[in-house]
C-alpha cells in the first residue's frame, strides 16, 4: 500500500479554509500568510491526488471529494488532540463544536433545555444547531455536515444507526372556538366534513400521514397543501380549515388552537437519534450526544405524551 506523507499542519490549514470559506479568514485565522497556505493546499491536494476546493476570485467552495476528506480530517484532528490531552481538556479547556442537524419541532421541543445544562458545563464548546426539513437532516447526516441528527425515519436506511428517543402522535390542530375544540380526542371519521390543509407530498410527515391513512383504507381529500408546517398552522389560524400535525409541532399552551389526539387511525411519528453507521463522532460531539441521551431519559414526560 502507498504510503501517504502528509502532515498536521496540512490538515489544521485544509480544515480552516473549508470552515471559513476563505484562504485570507484562514490564513488570519492560523497565523500564517495567504500563500504559505495556499501551498500547503495545494501540495495536500498533490498528496492525495485530487481536488478538494473549486476556487474562484471571490469564493471558496470543497470539491464533493473535499466534503468526503473534511469529515475524515476533521475526526483525525480530534482524534490526535483527544489522546495527547485527553477529551475532558479539551471539553472544559479548549473548547470544540458540535453541529446537529433537527426537525424546527424537535429543535423547539428538545434542545433547548439540553443545550443550557451542556452549555453550563462545557462553556468552551459551541453547538450549532441546523432546523432542517427530515429529508435534508437525513442528509446532513450522511454527508458528514452534521455531527449528528434528531429526526424521524419512514424506512429505514443501512448507513444510518437510529436510536428512538421519542414517541411523538398525530393530533388535530383547530382554533379553540372550533365545535369539535372541547372533545377529549377526534377519529378521522369525525372530520370527513371538514376542510382539511396538509404539508405537501414530499413531506416526510406527510408521506408517514398517507401511509398510515391508506393502510386503514381512508382517503381524505385535502382543500390546500403547503410546505412548511409554520404555514399550515397558520391557515389553520385563519380558518381555513383543520390539520393533523405531529404533537410536538403545534404548543400545548398555544394561544389560539388546540391539538385533539386523533384516533382511528392513530398515527404516530418515532423520534430518534441518527449517526453514520460505522463513524466515531468528535471528542465534543460525543460528550453533547451523550448529554442529550441522558437528558431525554430523565425527562419529565409533558401532559399529553404517549407512553
Amino acid at each position: 500500500m502507498a504510503r501517504i506523507n502528509f502532515d498536521l499542519q496540512q490538515l489544521q490549514g485544509f480544515v480552516a479554509v473549508a470552515e471559513r470559506g476563505s484562504f485570507r479568514a484562514a490564513a488570519e485565522h492560523i497565523n500564517l500568510s495567504s500563500p504559505a497556505l495556499s501551498r500547503r493546499i495545494d501540495k495536500l491536494e498533490t498528496i492525495l491526488g485530487a481536488r478538494l476546493f473549486n476556487r474562484t476570485t471571490r469564493e471558496v467552495e470543497l470539491t464533493p471529494l473535499g466534503r468526503v476528506f473534511l469529515g475524515r480530517a476533521r475526526t483525525a484532528l480530534d482524534d490526535l488532540e483527544s489522546a495527547m490531552l485527553g477529551i475532558s481538556d479539551i471539553a472544559t479547556h479548549r473548547g470544540g463544536r458540535v453541529t446537529v442537524a433537527c426537525l424546527p419541532s424537535a429543535a423547539l421541543y428538545f434542545l433547548p433545555s439540553v443545550i443550557s445544562s451542556f452549555s453550563r458545563n462545557y462553556p468552551g464548546i459551541r453547538v450549532r444547531v441546523v432546523d432542517e426539513t427530515m429529508n435534508q437532516v437525513l442528509q446532513s447526516v450522511l454527508l458528514g455536515d452534521a455531527d449528528f441528527g434528531i429526526g424521524f425515519m419512514n424506512t429505514l436506511t443501512p448507513e444510518i444507526a437510529f436510536e428512538s428517543i421519542h414517541n411523538d402522535p398525530f393530533v388535530l390542530a383547530m382554533p379553540r372556538s372550533h365545535p369539535l375544540a372541547g372533545r377529549k380526542s377526534v377519529n378521522w371519521a369525525d372530520v370527513e366534513k371538514e376542510s382539511l390543509i396538509a404539508v405537501a407530498r414530499s413531506s416526510g410527515n406527510r408521506q408517514l400521514l398517507d401511509d398510515s391513512l391508506t393502510k386503514a383504507g381512508l382517503n381524505p381529500s385535502f382543500a390546500f397543501e403547503v410546505s412548511h408546517v409554520a404555514t399550515l398552522l397558520g391557515m389553520v389560524e385563519a380558518g381555513l380549515g383543520l390539520a393533523a400535525v405531529p404533537r410536538m409541532a403545534l404548543s400545548t399552551t398555544h394561544a389560539t388552537l388546540v391539538g385533539l389526539p386523533l384516533r382511528q387511525p392513530q398515527t404516530v411519528r418515532r423520534v430518534g437519534l441518527l449517526r453514520r453507521h460505522g463513524v466515531k463522532l468528535r471528542p465534543a460531539a460525543e460528550m453533547f450526544h451523550q448529554h442529550l441521551r441522558t437528558a431525554l431519559k430523565t425527562r419529565k414526560p409533558a401532559a399529553g405524551d404517549p407512553a
